[in-house]
């Protein structure tokens, strides 16, 4: 019982104090409603990060590397032990699988989506997972002589006596986006195993190749037949993004003329020199990744191949503003065109790929997606953020093919780095997050 004697000796009025001391009690039964395995949580997490599957952008093949089907095969068995009896890996390697509702349970179908791909920026096979229990704070010295420290990474200030997952130093650890398959596989395991939770249909949904952009390439999304999606591909706690940045790839080749370099006096046209003298003339002191931050775009080289006969800068160009993008090419055109003029027998081709498109354009078609998001938080009594990242996720593509998809935070920290680590603190409250976030979207009625 609570008892509500004495709540209006200040002389406040009871009709106000008793809305908010409602709210207290809604929040308080909403959080004490299950309890979440957090051991079990590690061990899924540290049995996922041992299967190495980084993307290889150099295959036509999908998935990409053969280890997505290995995690997919394990995802697949045990989704299946958790008695999703459809769970099924496809001809794609993706893996599906349907919580029905629960007895009483309604609202629209949710798919809850992971990547199982890794970066291919940095080694990613025979990772070595080390555990930090109750981290005592202070910056964490690895295997490898590597530092994960606290100037470059301040969230660990607030992570003091949490449990922490890092690598030795010498390999990625997968949290992007491993942590957001742990996350699902325990949500889908917590629900399973407490049938009073309230839910409607919850569709479950692990990817290949985010990481090069062909996540979505092999998703039906008649098959899927959800109403709404969130991607568990976030960094950090409690954090809903709810715009992304748009973003092209740009692919530019140049042509030369090779020949033995004792006679190339007049005759040697070198893509190499064109190559570098055409990177050389892009923005550096602006519109690039180390120049920019916040809402500011930039043009990132990242790739040089070739030789003296043929050469290839591959680029990718990024705003949240979509028109950018196309200021981006022309600049592009144009310094490829003064590098052409500048080596007569030069030839160059600048090609613009599309990859996805700001988030943000496609989430006023529902909005509930993001407010639902943000008052499960509300109930839990936990302080969120809603953020524009400087990337992107499965969820952008999504949503522009018709399919709202927030993505919220999966506890994964310095992605992309070999100092990458994860909270089972912050992946623990993703999992408690779900089941409010299910249970709203439960009473929804459109």
């Amino acid at each position: 019982m609570y008892n509500l004697s004495g709540l209006c000796s200040n002389g406040a009025d009871s009709n106000v104090l008793f809305p908010r001391f409602l709210k207290i009690i809604m929040t308080a039964a909403s959080s004490a409603r299950v309890q979440i395995n957090r051991e079990r949580l590690l061990q899924r997490f540290l049995s996922y990060v041992q299967v190495g599957t980084a993307a290889n952008p150099a295959s036509d093949e999908y998935p990409s590397s053969s280890g997505q089907w290995d995690l997919g095969k394990l995802l697949k068995k045990e989704l299946q032990e958790l008695t999703v009896e459809d769970a099924c890996q496809d001809e794609h390697a993706l893996v599906w699988g349907t919580v029905p509702a629960s007895n009483g349970g309604q609202g629209p179908t949710v798919a809850l989506v992971a990547h199982l791909d890794t970066s291919p920026e940095a080694p990613g096979d025979d990772v070595k997972p080390q555990v930090i229990r109750s981290y005592s704070g202070g910056d964490i010295r690895l295997a490898s002589g590597s530092i994960i420290d606290v100037a470059s990474c301040p969230a660990l200030e607030s992570m003091q006596e949490m449990t922490l997952v890092t690598t030795d130093g010498t390999t990625l650890l997968g949290g992007d986006d491993k942590a957001g398959v742990a996350i699902i596989m325990e949500f889908v395991a917590t629900l399973v195993e407490n049938p009073h939770l309230m839910h409607g249909p919850v569709k479950v949904l692990f990817t290949c190749d985010e990481e090069i952009g062909r996540g979505t390439d092999k998703i039906d999304l008649e098959k899927l037949n959800a109403t709404v999606a969130y991607t568990l591909d976030g960094g950090g706690a409690a954090v809903i993004d709810e715009e992304t940045f748009s973003a092209d790839a740009a692919i530019v080749h140049f042509v030369g003329h090779n020949i033995h370099p004792s006679i190339a006096k007049d005759r040697m046209v070198n893509a190499v020199r064109a190559a570098a003298d055409f990177v050389a003339k892009l923005p550096r002191e602006t519109c690039s990744p180390e120049t920019t931050d916040g809402r500011e775009g930039f043009i990132h080289p990242y790739t040089i191949e070739g030789g003296v006969g043929e050469a290839t800068v591959e680029l990718i160009l990024r705003s949240f503003e979509s028109v950018d993008l196309k200021t981006y090419a022309e600049q592009l055109q144009a310094v490829a065109d003064v590098v052409v003029r500048s080596q007569p027998g030069l030839k160059a081709n600048v090609k613009i790929v599309r990859q996805y498109r700001n988030l943000r354009d496609g989430l006023g078609d529902l909005p509930e997606a993001v407010t639902l998001a943000k008052q499960a938080f509300d109930n839990l009594g936990i302080e969120y953020k809603s953020e524009s990242i400087r990337g992107g996720t499965d969820g952008s593509q999504l949503t522009e093919k018709g399919l709202p998809t927030p993505n919220l935070s999966s506890g994964q920290h310095n992605i992309h780095a070999v100092t990458e680590f994860a909270c089972l603190d912050e992946m623990a409250a993703a999992v408690e997050h779900l089941v409010e976030l299910m249970s709203l979207w439960s009473q929804y009625r459109s």
